[in-house]
């Protein structure tokens, strides 16, 4: 008798093909099924010697492979797409089946699964999957939410899949409805920032400075090296490092325009929602599609001259500086992300377990680095945080930048380069530490136009003055 499939992939893409070579690899049965039957052909004759694949023909086929309850991981494009291959499923399933979403779905349209799904006796686990293809077949981060339940019946397969660090799993239950898909959606968020911050550094060394890709690369060498140890800093060496057949650097070739899925904008969206100054991730969105409109910066280049400046030698101490910039801003992204998680948590009743999450990761995501240690070691000491940036390891290490960081952003403004998210970092930083700002002043004039009331500083409750009539104030 055939022996039936721990888990079915549904959607053999280069993410769902490399998780289903890693569960198979980690010694569980893998049922495959795509709809074009010659990539699952293409699988089966080049990886399966593996593990234990079935290849299905027919979701009939597909789901009759599966041990009871059945366990369905679904790679497919967010939206419609996933609304398409669970009604496709429905017919074959049976009560306490499970269907998990591993795309890049929106955290509402998990919800909505959710509970559709319930309604007809399916579980649904909402899965953030963060890696890229080499994660995804050698380890990738893993943030399940929905129904715990299904969580707990997959959960040893999906923990020995993810990456481990300090022998733990970089794999744990997120929270309830779209918690997972959440979670994952601020990730990739924070990505969009480290990612913006990098290039701004590049930006910087390239345009100030007239460094060329192999000095830089030797740089962000060097920087990975210490605090700034992440993969991202690791890959940002690789890619300037690497030349093309003609013999120059490959980056100096690639198109300046950088596309984007929507996880970042949903980011800057739901931030706005919750009411999080969210500076860093929105105008790594915003630096992003100001790239895509190319030829209109062209044709502002022809017409408006820019800044002109004497070429620059780059010292040590200048290469520091940018480091320290780009230190501080990177505390600044993940301080904002965090504080978005805890909001969120707290509006949907998740109970979020913010220091578990800086820990899953610390392995197998884009975001992987050092720096997350000391989040795990913030939440871990027990003090109610509402703001990393005020926790002692973080807040001493801003503030120990904070002179090289003004630096930075005064260069770039002298040079016209432009550091959106460094400048931005910034002003939430001087921002954030002002006992009193201007809002005062734009509170008054809410009131002005529109009676929208004021508080005072000096006697409780709400105030209105009739600017236009007898310039009176009133208690309202």
């Amino acid at each position: 008798m055939t022996q039936l499939a721990d888990l079915g992939v549904f959607g053999l893409s280069t993410m769902g093909a490399n998780l289903a070579r890693n569960a198979a690899r980690n010694g569980f049965g893998v049922a495959l099924f795509n709809r074009h039957v010659a990539r699952t052909d293409e699988l089966v004759a080049e990886h399966g010697a593996e593990g234990r694949f079935t290849a299905a023909r027919s979701v009939a086929d597909f789901t009759a492979a599966l041990a009871k309850p059945r366990a369905i991981l679904i790679m497919v494009q967010a939206g419609k797409p996933a609304d398409d291959v669970i009604e496709e499923l429905l017919p074959h399933l049976e009560a306490g089946d499970i269907i998990i979403d591993g795309g890049n779905s929106l955290f509402t349209d998990t919800n909505r699964r959710a509970k559709y799904l319930e309604d007809r006796h399916i579980r649904f686990v909402g899965m953030g999957v963060s890696g890229g293809e080499e994660g995804a077949l050698l380890g990738p981060s893993m943030m399940p939410g929905g129904d715990e339940a299904a969580y707990r019946r997959i959960e040893p397969i999906v923990t020995k899949m993810a990456a481990h660090v300090d022998g733990q799993p970089c794999c744990a239950y997120i929270g309830p409805e779209g918690a997972g898909h959440y979670v994952k959606m601020v990730h990739n968020g924070i990505e969009y920032a480290d990612m913006q911050l990098i290039a701004e550094a590049y930006d910087l060394f390239k345009s100030a400075y007239g460094l060329d890709a192999a000095a830089m690369a030797g740089i962000f060498d060097e920087w990975n090296k210490g605090e700034l140890d992440s993969y991202l800093i690791e890959i940002t060496a690789a890619v300037l490092r690497k030349r093309d057949s003609t013999g120059k650097p490959l980056v100096d070739s690639i198109l300046d325009e950088a596309e984007q899925k929507g996880t970042g904008r949903w980011t800057a969206q739901s931030a706005l929602d919750l009411g999080v100054p969210l500076t860093s991730i929105t105008e790594a969105v915003y630096a992003r599609a100001l790239s895509g409109h190319r030829e209109l910066r062209i044709a502002a280049h022809q017409q408006i001259p820019g800044p002109t400046a004497s070429p620059r030698k780059a010292g040590k101490s200048d290469i520091d500086a940018i480091r320290d910039a780009l230190y501080a801003s990177k505390i600044i992204a993940y301080a904002q992300g965090f504080e978005q998680l805890e909001a969120a948590s707290q509006q949907f009743g998740w109970n979020l377990k913010l220091g578990e999450i800086s820990s899953l990761w610390r392995g197998g995501c884009i975001i992987r680095a050092r720096f997350l240690r000391r989040i795990r070691e913030a939440y871990d000491a027990g003090e109610k945080i509402d703001n990393l940036v005020l926790q002692s390891y973080f807040r001493d290490a801003v503030v120990k930048a904070e002179p090289a960081w003004r630096r930075v952003v005064a260069l770039g403004v002298e040079q016209g380069v432009p550091t959106p998210a460094f400048s931005s970092s910034l002003a939430y930083f001087d921002g954030l530490r002002r006992e009193r700002g201007p809002a005062n002043l734009l509170q008054g004039l809410r009131d002005y136009f529109g009676a929208h009331t004021y508080r005072r500083l000096d006697k409780p409750g709400s105030f209105h003055t009739r600017w236009a009539q007898d310039g009176e104030e009133v208690s309202v």
